[in-house]
């Protein structure tokens, strides 16, 4: 009897250790709750060194998932929206808008208020406070000065409809990517007779369809075409390329050039909740709109004073498209739908 006696002190000693063991381990704070997912579609030259600066300044460790160039805003959009159920991502980069409104119209994104939000033109910020824009893009009309004088330059981008350009225009594939963005706001702006007038007639001009915008920028800096649709970013980087080319604010006499935000939000059940909404915060901060003003991709600030990469991406200079966000994105099905069957049958 003794003996038993002994052995069940032996073991209720070593099952109180595992216990212990087990209650000290539960208490200790996982790796993994230091640190924070972020989905980007902005281009990781200019997304990552901003996010690795928040992570040595908080020590919370930020993981990146981008996708690829062409399709990159798209193929993130459905994988959060697969995973609406149990999401892996805290927080949404996009470097447009309309796609990230979809996220709010199907419940993939929760509402936050930043800090750093009134800061902000109330046109650029969600009124249900579920996104939150800064540091823009514009769409331009790009031209090689080697093949196009500037006296005879398109400013409008009806005039990339025009029998004299025939087959010199090239536009990012128009489903993806700010090019989509682009047409659904002509839709609901013009209205979808207009605009599939215009969509079918630069159809009918022979005008090419390259992968994406920076693509089409290079096909117009090369000297391949003449003309291109593009974004101001990629523009800047043919200016700093020394290339012989030239950017054009479309219809700054009628109803102006699409300018469209990068927006922040937080994913619905983030599991990391807490360091997501300080890193909307950093995000949404004046300091990172201003070195996403001053870098190589001069995104054009919203911000009243934070200085442009150069006058000629100043939002003042700028006449923008009068936009209602959210009926641009109820239009992208359709508008996607309509430029599949006239580009890409």
């Amino acid at each position: 009897m003794k003996k038993l006696s002994n052995f069940r002190t032996k073991s209720c000693v070593g099952l109180l250790g595992i216990l212990v063991f087990v209650s000290l381990s539960g208490c200790t704070k996982s790796s993994s709750d230091n640190e924070v997912v972020i989905y980007t579609a902005l281009d990781l030259m200019f997304s990552e060194p901003i996010l690795k600066q928040f992570e040595l300044s908080t020590g919370i460790k930020v993981k990146i998932v981008s996708d690829t160039e062409a399709a990159k805003t798209v193929g993130l959009v459905n994988k959060l929206i697969e995973m609406k159920r149990k999401p892996e991502a805290d927080v949404f980069w996009n470097n447009e808008i309309v796609r990230t409104i979809v996220l709010k119209n199907k419940g993939v994104i929760d509402p936050y208020v930043s800090k750093n939000a009134a800061e902000i033109p109330a046109s650029f910020r969600d009124k249900d406070e579920t996104w939150v824009g800064f540091a823009a893009r514009a769409r331009v009309i790009l031209y090689n000065t080697n093949l196009v004088d500037k006296k005879d330059a398109p400013t409008s981008i009806f005039d990339l409809a025009k029998p004299k350009w025939r087959g010199k225009v090239v536009i990012g594939n128009p489903i993806f990517g700010s090019t989509s963005t682009h047409v659904a706001a002509l839709f609901v702006v013009l209205g979808s007779e207009k605009t599939m007038k215009f969509l079918n007639e630069l159809k009918a001009n022979d005008v090419r369809v390259a992968p994406g915008n920076a693509m089409a920028r290079n096909l117009v800096m090369d000297g391949e075409v003449a003309i291109c649709l593009t974004d101001t970013d990629d523009a800047n980087g043919a200016f700093l390329k020394n290339k012989p080319i030239e950017m054009v604010y479309p219809d700054q006499d009628s109803f102006g050039t699409l300018v469209f935000p990068n927006t922040i939000s937080l994913v619905k059940g983030a599991p990391h909740s807490d360091n997501a909404k300080k890193l909307i915060d950093y995000l949404s901060s004046v300091e990172v709109e201003t070195q996403l003003a001053s870098s190589k991709s001069a995104q054009i600030p919203l911000r009243s004073g934070v200085k442009p990469y150069s006058e000629r991406f100043d939002l003042k200079t700028i006449k923008a498209m009068e936009v209602e966000w959210g009926k641009v994105a109820e239009m992208l099905e359709q508008s996607n739908k309509f430029v599949q069957e006239v580009f890409l049958r």
